[in-house]
């Protein structure tokens, strides 16, 4: 069966009206699927299910407002009107069904249902028998549930950042091959490097001063040596004496030597 035209008129028409409208902590919103809606319901305040969030779905009729949507509890829950299966006993859903009802009024009649069960019509016979009986142990077991299935998991906790790890030092190698330690710094028992400046003017200084040296040592170098022999000396030694000297002991290396008989 197709769509009724008054069908998708109608849909359109709730769906503006849910953006319009304060749904408070009630999700509800169409998916790619006009006639397939999708969300959620917080568990009300003072009752056995309150810090819990119950997901639910909703599949429309094809004739749709003049039936009946199928709502179903996708969250699992401890309650007297629905099903394991996610099957809700609620009387608008049944024959107190009118078109005047929107979406969003079915979902604030479950969350009524949360709060006030109706043992007369249960789905679940021995949860409705145990309210009934022992009020404090169904309403134990229902919290435990809301606990177990219903609530929120808190978000993931961020793991601690992990320190980054210094660079290694970088070991350099020697035209030999041999690995190189890495200096932290200038070492101070290394001498201090001299420069020698060999410009012109020092150049022409040291010449000077080498050529008055020499000019300095000139005079001994043409000292004569004079072998004197004495012939009446029984030993015939002769004595040899630099002339023109100035009393240096190292003889030039141009002396002459002349023998005095």
């Amino acid at each position: 069966m197709a769509p009724l035209p008054a069908t998708t008129k109608r849909i359109q028409r709730e769906i503006a009206d849910v953006r319009k409208e304060d749904l408070g902590s009630i999700v509800l919103a169409p998916t790619d699927n006009l006639f397939i809606w999708t969300g959620s319901l917080p568990g009300p305040e003072n009752s056995v299910y309150e810090g819990g969030v119950f997901k639910f779905g909703i599949q429309l009729p094809n004739d749709y407002p003049f039936s009946a949507p199928k709502v179903t509890l996708q969250t699992k829950i401890y309650h007297m009107n629905i099903s394991d299966a996610g099957n809700i006993c609620l009387d608008i859903l049944k024959h107190n069904w009118s078109p005047a009802l929107s979406l969003f009024k079915v979902i604030l009649s479950l969350s009524s249902l949360l709060t006030d069960p109706n043992p007369k019509d249960p789905l679940v016979p021995t949860i409705a028998t145990l309210y009934q009986r022992n009020r404090k142990e169904h309403d134990a077991t229902a919290r435990k549930w809301t606990e177990l299935y219903a609530r929120p998991k808190p978000p993931p906790k961020a793991a601690p950042a992990k320190p980054t790890p210094l660079p290694a030092p970088k070991v350099s190698r020697s035209a030999t091959g041999r690995r190189q330690t890495p200096v932290a710094g200038p070492s101070t028992s290394h001498s201090t490097p001299i420069v020698i400046d060999d410009s012109d003017d020092d150049t022409g200084e040291t010449r000077d001063s080498v050529a008055s040296k020499k000019r300095k040592r000139e005079p001994g170098a043409s000292a004569a040596v004079i072998n004197l022999v004495d012939e009446d000396s029984p030993n015939g030694r002769s004595n040899k004496r630099r002339a023109g000297g100035s009393g240096s002991r190292r003889p030039a290396a141009s002396a002459e030597i002349i023998d005095v008989d």
